[in-house]
């Protein structure tokens, strides 16, 4: 089945070389508009999912404080394992960083490069696939210091989320969640591979209308699909699962079950 694709805006040039910051230092007209250039593909959707898990937390409560997440993250132990449906899946590890700054908690997601051959011009977690011998953590910090010059010695591995398969990949993924001592202020995208840096405050993710979700019926799964639209960019797919379930546990809201289910993959 080929997928078409949503048409979007032309991509937004006026933000400098490393993308968009944060939405305060954001100028641009057209990235002030929610969602961005990103490209998703058109399934046949059965409905809306339920709304947001903190919708019902008004929107003066809706505050994250990283000592708190550290705990909880600790609290709950290593992430559960997901079902995969593929014979050979490819093990990745990508990085939750988290710092705070100004009394917010920031997480540093990248825009990947707009020529990739796959997932061109997506946001995501700093991450990618394990080496041979190398454990989760090891890869994380490794491919965060790769695509955004991130030093390792700098970031503190405090635990884990649930583990993520991917059908579009075939990738599983498990995310390694890091505190910073603070903002980093030398971090530099690598050419062809990341495009932009963003720094995005969770309570701007928890905002109302930030975030959606919608069920998916593709050829081969059912499957529940998260979506952030931001200032300038729509963040989706894994890693919009993964921000939900770090906001849930941030804000100690219970997390409702997605659907996810395969029919005929082997």
């Amino acid at each position: 089945m080929v997928w078409e694709v949503v048409p979007y805006p032309a991509r937004v040039t006026a933000l400098g070389e490393t993308g968009r910051d944060q939405p305060s230092e954001v100028t641009s007209p057209l990235a002030r508009k929610r969602g961005g250039p990103q490209r998703i593909p058109i399934s046949e959707p059965l409905d809306a999912v339920d709304e947001s898990p903190w919708a019902h937390v008004p929107e003066s409560d809706r505050r994250h404080a990283l000592g708190d997440i550290v705990k909880k993250i600790q609290a709950r132990g290593p992430g559960k394992e997901s079902p995969v449906f593929v014979n050979e899946p490819k093990a990745s590890a990508v990085l939750i960083a988290l710092y705070e700054d100004a009394g917010e908690v920031f997480v540093i997601l990248t825009r990947r490069d707009w020529n990739l051959r796959s997932h061109a011009g997506e946001v995501s977690f700093p991450g990618g696939r394990t080496d041979p011998g190398e454990t989760p953590d090891q890869a994380a910090l490794r491919e965060a210091h790769e695509e955004i010059g991130l030093d390792p010695t700098t970031a503190l591995i405090v635990g884990e989320l649930d583990h993520r398969w991917t059908l579009s990949s075939a990738s599983y993924i498990v995310p390694k969640v890091a505190i910073l001592p603070g903002r980093p202020t030398n971090l530099k995208p690598n050419p062809g591979e990341v495009d932009g840096i963003l720094y995005v405050s969770l309570d701007e993710l928890t905002s109302e209308g930030v975030h959606r979700s919608e069920r998916w019926v593709r050829p081969q799964l059912t499957v529940d699909i998260n979506f952030f639209e931001l200032f300038g960019d729509t963040v989706w797919g894994a890693t919009a699962g993964i921000l939900r379930q770090l906001l849930c546990l941030s804000l100690g809201v219970f997390e409702p079950v997605q659907i996810a289910i395969p029919t005929g993959l082997s």
